[in-house]
């Protein structure tokens, strides 16, 4: 009989171990960020759908702290490379520590070692949150960089909207080489921007893709849910096509993010705020019916980078009272009511009699019944608080005062006092036209979802879905063995 060494015998039993996890390791990874989607938000979402939302079954549910290195209420450019890499930093960054040095990211580790990554968002696809997994600059703002950094990322698919300064304004520097969606194609990179051309696309010889939604209205990024028309590429179609393009042997690493949710929450748009979070989880499902075919083999991780608006699921009007329902009476977003339709307004000089109308049809509030039998109808209170937003519309002054700004934001009076109201009358306030610095829900189903249970901060989701992956080397201090930069 053999002799057994025993001094080998720990050594054995480690590379037993490490050959098991690198088994159960996940193999496809889905990150879903809910740009602005808080607490409130999703639940929000849940109480207007009347039901569970499809991120409610999963099993592990957590709390997360947002904070960035130097403030306690986050920017999406912070949080998102806190959640791509597990590193906090300053508001602004992209893939850089506080000291300027870069990080590496989840995705950019999974293309390293032979996965393919997909990012998907329904704003700029040169976004903060998109640009947190494959950019690394000190400015958010530096679109055109970052798109030249999109070229050069290598990964296989980028879907939603489009870029933000394609022909950079500046034209200077030392990286300025022309226009960025053709430096993309010199990189290899289709360009897709028709729904039929997206649509065929097949995984059989295709080439990486850039898939931009041919209707472009706001900051080059999607319309807003509520307002999408058959003719726009939704969230959930951009997720459904990522995966069939990108499935293989090896694996894939896909980042969806729901983008307009916090830019809807900044102009303290409920309905449209929900409506993008509906539509964001409805990509959620299309990852779930993947995961339904490899549960063994994938893992779904579901997050906000921060709560926006200071939603609050409550308002002093209603007392305990919630009126979900009454935000389907509105039609349109905030957005497309106070870029089209207010400036026909101003245009034809209408009167507050003649605008009521367009109220009405638009956010359901009506200006004759019975308040007491219909909670739609306005008291007269409410009627002269948009009268003195729509004196307001039609005579902006060049600076607000603190209170105006308290009223109104930077949003057009009539428009954001219009939804105030709504919202109200539904059971929700707001605190703020910007972040707040609540925690945020994360979710998980399959591989290692688990460690998604309980309370932790955003950092800690990429080491927890880097540690799902296998990627051991990820997050420590020697991050140049993981990952070479050029200076």
């Amino acid at each position: 009989m053999r002799k057994v060494n025993l001094f080998l015998l720990p050594v054995f039993i480690f590379l037993c171990l490490g050959t098991a996890l690198a088994a159960n390791s996940a193999k496809y990874v889905f990150l879903f960020i809910g740009d602005g989607m808080g607490i409130p938000q999703r639940m929000a979402a849940r109480e207007f759908a009347q039901g569970k939302l499809m991120v409610d079954r999963f099993p592990a549910q957590g709390i997360t702290t947002t904070s960035a290195a130097n403030r306690f209420i986050t920017g999406s450019a912070a949080a998102a490379t806190a959640i791509a890499s597990g590193y906090k930093t300053n508001i602004g960054f992209i893939g850089l520590l506080p000291d300027g040095n870069k990080v590496p990211t989840l995705a950019e580790l999974a293309k390293k070692r032979g996965q393919k990554v997909g990012i998907i968002s329904s704003v700029s696809i040169d976004h903060a949150t998109p640009a947190g997994f494959y950019a690394h600059v000190p400015q958010r703002s530096m679109y055109y960089e970052i798109e030249l950094q999109l070229a050069e990322s290598g990964f296989d698919f980028f879907g939603g909207g489009g870029f933000k300064d394609p022909e950079h304004k500046k034209k200077n520097g030392p990286r300025y080489v022309g226009n960025a969606y053709t430096y993309a194609q010199k990189q290899g990179y289709k360009i897709v921007k028709s729904k039929k051309e997206f649509l065929a696309l097949t995984p059989k010889n295709n080439p990486k893709i850039l898939a931009i939604n041919p209707n472009l209205p706001d900051s080059k990024a999607l319309p807003y849910a509520i307002d999408r028309t058959q003719e726009d590429i939704s969230l959930a179609e951009f997720t459904e096509k990522a995966i069939e393009l990108l499935d293989n042997p090896r694996g894939f690493f896909i980042m969806v993010e729901g983008g307009k949710i916090d830019w809807a929450c900044h102009a303290n748009d409920a309905t449209t705020a929900i409506k993008d979070t509906l539509a964001f989880d409805r990509a959620i499902s299309k990852a779930f019916a993947f995961y339904e075919q490899h549960p063994q083999e994938t893992l779904i991780v579901v997050t906000g980078d921060h709560e926006c608006g200071g939603m609050t699921l409550g308002f002093a009007g209603t007392k305990y009272e919630t009126y979900f329902q009454l935000l389907g009476r509105q039609k349109i977003s905030f957005k497309k009511f106070s870029d089209q339709i207010v400036p026909l307004f101003k245009e034809k000089n209408y009167s507050f009699e003649q605008i009521k109308p367009f109220i009405t049809e638009y956010f359901g509030l009506k200006f004759k019944g019975n308040p007491q039998q219909d909670l739609l109808v306005l008291l007269p209170e409410e009627v002269n608080f948009l009268k003195q937003a729509y004196l307001k519309t039609l005579n902006p002054e060049t600076s607000k005062s603190k209170k105006e700004y308290i009223l109104y934001g930077n949003y057009d009076p009539l428009t954001v006092s219009i939804t105030h109201l709504l919202n109200q009358k539904a059971g929700i306030g707001w605190t703020s036209y910007k972040h707040t610095g609540v925690p945020v829900s994360t979710a998980a189903i399959g591989v290692s979802a688990h460690l998604f249970n309980g309370s932790y901060d955003n950092t800690h989701i990429a080491k927890k879905i880097a540690q799902a992956m296998g990627l051991e080397n990820f997050a420590t201090p020697s991050t140049k063995q993981i990952f070479s930069y050029a200076n």
